[in-house]
C-alpha cells in the first residue's frame, strides 16, 4: 500500500493535481463531493487559491473534478493506510500476538504514519498562500518519510519472514548499505527534481546545453542552499550525477559480490543489478520525452523497486532474519 502511495502521490504532483483541495478535514475529508452543490463549493474555495488565480484561470467544472480526483484519492488512500494497519496491530496486540520486542517499534510505524498526513498537509499549505506550487522542500520532505517508513516496515517483516543466516564479508555487508544510501539520497535529488519542475528543461542526454555541465548551474542571484535545492539546473544535474553513480556503484557491486553473495542473497542482488539499468533507461526517457504523466510515474514507481532490492540485498547479506521470540 505505501508502494502504490509513492506512485499516487507521484502522479498527483505530475497532474499539478495536489493543491486542488483547500482544506485539511483528517476525518470529515474522506467523503467526496456528493451533489453538484457540493462541487461548485469546492470548485469556489479552489478559485480563491493561488494556484487558480495565477495558472488556472478560466477552468471548468469538469476540469477541477480531474485535478480533484487525484488529489482525493492520494487522500484517502492514506486513511486507508492507517486503518489496515491500525485495527490489526491493535487487535492482535490485545490477544498476545504480538512479541514484546516489536511493540515499540509497530507503535512508532504508526506514530510516524500519522506524523505523514501532517507533514503532507504542511507542504499542501505552502502553495495556497502565496505561489501557486509546493515547497520543494516540504515535498521531497514528505516523499522521505514516506520512504522511510516504507524501509522500516519492510525490514521488519523480513526479520520476521526470514531465518537467520550467516552474513557475508564485512566489507560487502558495509556496501551493500552504503547502496541502499545511496538509492535513497538519488531518490531525494529527484524529489527536487519533482518540486521544481527541473525536468521540463535541458531535455536532452548526456548533454545539457553545450556541455556536460549547464551553463547557468551557478545562479549568482542564489545562495548555495538556494542555488543547490531551488535552481533548476542545478537541481536537474545532481540528480544525473547521482543517478550515474548509483549505476556504476550497484554495477562494481553486483561484478564484485555475485561470487561471493550467500545464496539466498543472489536473487536480490541479481534483481538489483538488473533493476539500476531498467531505471536508468526510464530517466533518460522520461527526460527526453519531456516528462510525460505515465512514464515519469513508471520512472517513480521505478525507484521504489529499486530501493526494494537495495533493501532486499542488504538485508540478506547482513544475515538478518527472525531473532528469538520473547513474551
Amino acid at each position: 500500500m505505501i508502494f502504490a502511495m509513492v506512485v499516487i502521490g507521484g502522479i498527483t504532483r505530475l497532474t499539478e493535481s495536489g493543491l486542488s483541495i483547500v482544506e485539511w478535514q483528517p476525518i470529515g475529508g474522506a467523503v467526496p463531493p456528493l451533489g453538484h452543490a457540493d462541487w461548485e463549493r469546492r470548485f469556489a474555495e479552489y478559485q480563491n487559491s493561488p494556484q487558480y488565480r495565477q495558472l488556472n484561470a478560466g477552468m471548468s467544472l469538469d476540469e477541477f473534478r480531474t485535478i480533484f480526483w487525484w488529489e482525493y484519492v492520494h487522500r484517502l488512500w492514506g486513511r486507508l493506510i492507517g486503518v489496515a494497519f491500525l485495527v490489526p496491530f491493535l487487535w492482535f496486540l490485545a490477544t498476545g500476538r504480538v512479541e514484546r520486542r516489536l511493540r515499540a517499534p509497530l507503535a512508532l510505524i504508526f506514530g510516524f504514519g500519522a506524523l505523514q498526513g501532517a507533514l503532507g498537509w504542511w507542504m499542501v499549505a505552502s502553495g495556497l498562500k502565496d505561489v501557486p506550487w509546493v515547497s520543494p522542500y516540504r515535498l521531497t520532505a514528505h516523499l522521505g518519510l514516506a520512504l522511510a517508513i516504507y524501509a522500516v516496515m519492510l525490514w521488519i517483516a523480513l526479520d520476521l519472514l526470514r531465518p537467520p543466516a550467516p552474513p557475508a564479508p564485512r566489507a560487502l555487508v558495509r556496501w551493500a548499505g552504503a547502496l541502499t544510501v545511496l538509492v535513497f539520497v538519488t531518490m531525494m535529488a529527484g524529489g527536487f527534481v519533482a518540486g521544481t519542475d527541473a525536468g521540463l528543461i535541458y531535455n536532452s542526454f548526456p548533454w545539457m546545453g553545450d556541455g556536460l555541465i549547464p551553463p547557468d548551474y551557478r545562479n549568482p542571484a542564489l545562495g548555495i542552499v538556494a542555488n543547490t535545492f531551488e535552481n533548476q539546473a542545478a537541481v536537474q544535474l545532481h540528480h544525473r550525477l547521482l543517478a550515474l553513480t548509483t549505476v556504476a556503484a550497484v554495477t562494481a557491486f553486483w561484478t564484485v559480490a555475485r561470487p561471493r553473495a550467500p545464496a539466498a542473497a543472489r536473487p536480490a542482488l541479481d534483481g538489483l543489478g538488473a533493476m539500476v539499468l531498467v531505471q536508468a533507461g526510464l530517466g533518460i526517457a522520461t527526460l527526453l520525452l519531456r516528462v510525460p504523466v505515465a512514464l515519469a510515474a513508471l520512472h517513480q514507481a521505478g525507484a521504489v523497486a529499486l530501493f526494494t532490492l537495495a533493501l532486499l540485498t542488504f538485508h540478506a547479506f547482513a544475515g538478518a532474519g527472525r531473532a528469538a521470540p520473547r513474551a
